[in-house]
């Protein structure tokens, strides 16, 4: 797998690789953890997690900019996981929340999830950078696709493991409490408290039979209002324990990075020293070389936004799917999000395998913005699929299904597969468009550029985060649910229409890169 790449690549992707394991066990269970904890709604929820998701990208320029600007690629990325783990410290420590002081717990919370943005910031297009500089070595330079594949394989393994972990630490403290976990319980409970007690008569049954269904010790419930509280403080404590997971997976990470950068190259740092060399008609034939780049760049970027805002559904809209109209039984919904990583580690050697084939035959390898646009059809097929599936089955809004009774509920619910089948599009969209947009970008930045040219990459993925609120806001206003997966089918294909036009002109600008 590793032949004919750089030495650096395989130390480059161990240390993504537990950076990315601390920062999934996280992201697994976010949007869920916030209406556990706090007794937010769905939307709301949904926008704070949006925030986060999209900060995380924006302030990989800010990252790209110190790097690119102190020329000290590495000391920004080891700043960036020391500030990472500081964030996860704060996110470990288990406070009830309660109306008092949620005006500043839920601040506090939010500032934390700032540090881990920040901190990604500083690390995830750093290392990009390095990655894609390796590649600018002619002996690897025909390798960059399928390099930047293996990394993203990497990113993926500490994916795959991650979200098991929440869900294991938080069962574990439920039991050592002598209770079981429950999906519904949490938003059951803030409404219990909310109201004083005083919900309507089916509400009130649903409850008092989820309350005695999780007592594992046979002692029946007595005040409601006791175990309410004491069900939210262990099942959202026992979430707080698994972000310390996270914190020593950055650890981990910084020790792998600190040990094998020296065989990372260092982005722009040879290009500065032979600047003064170039005459004047060299450097305004290279200022309009770069600026072709970087309109290229730009227009894939602007492709990408709507990828993102579609394909990270899997930790909005598709989340509360699984939670509620899917039927996993013991297996908790933020499981679910192993699914895609699983995919990408076990898909990655045979897409890599058809393009390999598809190169030998044809003599030449099928171009980078193609694949892309091939992607985005396939990323359509997964939500043609799920709208298909939902008309069928005659699925109401999010919010309508969950005040049916609980018998109503598990008649309709769908089976686990409806979930792999989707996750399984989804997946290898991903692999056609995130790793190779990452091979794009390295091909058309500029040397004294990478950082922060991944950094605009990592932006556009932010924009296209900031959207993903809209698909919970869907899920739970479309009359039906069908509604809510069209949207994200049209906007695939559109995207797919624009990279298929613009096809030729990129192939173009990125000529003798491929």
């Amino acid at each position: 797998m590793f032949k004919g790449h750089p030495k650096g690549l395989i130390a480059a992707a161990l240390s993504n690789m537990g950076e990315r394991f601390g920062y999934y066990i996280m992201n697994a269970v976010l949007l869920l953890f916030l209406c556990s904890k706090f007794g937010l709604s769905d939307e709301t929820s949904g926008i704070i997690y949006a925030i986060f998701y999209a900060l995380i990208y924006v302030l990989s320029l800010i990252g790209g900019y110190i790097a690119d600007k102190t020329q000290n690629y590495k000391g920004t990325i080891m700043s960036g996981l020391v500030t990472m783990a500081v964030g996860y410290v704060l996110l470990s420590i288990p406070i009830l929340a309660t109306p008092e002081n949620t005006k500043w717990l839920l601040p506090f919370t939010c500032g934390a999830l700032l540090l881990i943005a920040f901190g990604n910031g500083l690390f995830k297009g750093n290392l990009q950078a390095i990655v894609g500089q390796m590649y600018d070595n002619p002996k690897y330079s025909d390798k960059r696709d399928s390099g930047f594949q293996i990394f993203y394989v990497f990113i993926n393994i500490g994916g795959l493991v991650a979200p098991f972990i929440a869900p294991m630490l938080r069962s574990w403290w439920l039991g050592v409490n002598n209770m079981a976990y429950n999906a519904a319980l949490p938003e059951l409970c803030h409404k219990y408290i909310t109201a004083g007690g005083n919900l309507d008569p089916d509400q009130l049954t649903k409850f008092q039979e989820l309350a005695e269904n999780v007592m594992l010790n046979g002692i029946p419930v007595g005040d409601l209002m006791t175990f309410a509280n004491n069900y939210l403080d262990v099942f959202n404590t026992g979430v707080h324990y698994s972000f310390l997971a996270s914190v020593a997976a950055m650890l981990i990470s910084l020790l792998i990075f600190v040990f094998t950068k020296k065989h990372m190259p260092t982005p722009a740092k040879k290009e500065a020293a032979v600047v003064e060399q170039y005459t004047k008609e060299e450097k305004l034939a290279m200022a309009k070389e770069i600026k072709q780049r970087l309109y290229a760049l730009f227009a894939v970027l602007g492709v990408a936004i709507f990828f993102w805002f579609s394909f990270h559904q899997n930790g909005q809209s598709l989340s509360v799917f699984a939670r509620d109209f899917v039927s996993t039984d013991s297996i908790a919904p933020e499981i679910w999000q192993a699914v895609n990583p699983f995919f990408v580690i076990t898909l990655t050697p045979i897409v890599m395998f058809v393009f390999a084939s598809i190169k030998r035959k044809r003599g030449k390898d099928i171009s980078t913005p193609r694949k892309i646009a091939i992607g985005m059809l396939i990323a359509s097929i997964a939500y043609l699929f799920l709208t298909i599936f939902a008309a069928v089955k005659g699925y109401p809004s999010g919010e309508v299904f969950r005040s049916w009774d609980v018998a109503a509920q598990d008649a309709v619910k769908a089976g686990p597969w409806v979930l792999i089948v989707t996750y399984f599009f989804l997946t290898v969209a991903e692999l056609f468009i995130s790793p190779l947009g990452l091979s794009f970008v390295s091909k058309v930045a500029p040397k004294n550029l990478q950082g922060i040219c991944q950094g605009l990459w990592l932006g556009a993925t932010a924009v296209g985060n900031l959207l993903i609120w809209i698909g919970p806001l869907m899920y739970n206003s479309f009359s039906s649910q069908w509604m809510c997966w069209l949207v994200f089918m049209i906007v695939c294909l559109i995207s797919m229409g624009i990279m298929l036009a613009m096809v030729k002109w990129l192939e173009r600008i990125t000529m003798g890169k491929e």
